[in-house]
């Protein structure tokens, strides 16, 4: 099923469908199947995905028009004469159970302009913000409870 998937996606990548470039495809996603299953069969790290594609889209969704309005407030911070930037390095409790879930919420405060993930601990992430304001806390617990809800939805 994965190396199907893995084969559909470098067609519709790829956007050639002559008999040589498709043989390549096929080869080059055989050799990716084979190589990650001798990896499996040495290490046995598994990741455990329990997502709902539906709550994951409508996540995605919410996450691009969140990223949408930090861009314009990190644009407004750049283009203002005074410059007024306030920053603040403050811990954000995370309740995501999973690695997976962990990591999506870290690279989803990353994404948004303006802030980072700095360093994760072992039940809070360390954030930088360039503008900080006292409803970062609130919006970044906001998108902690929509990870969850991704996460301990259901399964894939």
């Amino acid at each position: 099923m994965t190396l199907a998937g893995l084969f559909a996606l470098w067609l519709l990548m790829s956007g050639l469908f002559k008999p040589l470039l498709i043989g390549f495809g096929l080869a080059s996603v055989l050799v990716v199947g084979w190589i990650t299953s001798r990896m499996d069969a040495q290490d046995g790290d598994h990741l455990d995905i329990r997502l709902s594609p539906l709550r994951l889209a409508g996540y995605l969704l919410w996450l691009l028009a969140e990223i949408a309005r930090a861009n314009w407030s990190v644009m407004r911070i750049i283009l203002s004469r005074r410059m007024p930037v306030r920053q603040h390095l403050f811990r954000v409790p995370f309740s995501q159970k999973t690695d997976l879930g962990q990591v999506i919420f870290a690279n989803s405060i990353t994404l948004t302009p303006g802030t980072i993930t700095v360093e994760t601990e072992r039940d809070n992430f360390l954030v930088h913000a360039l503008g900080y304001d006292e409803n970062d806390d609130e919006a970044l617990a906001e998108m902690d409870r929509r990870v969850a809800q991704v996460e301990t939805a259901g399964g894939v």
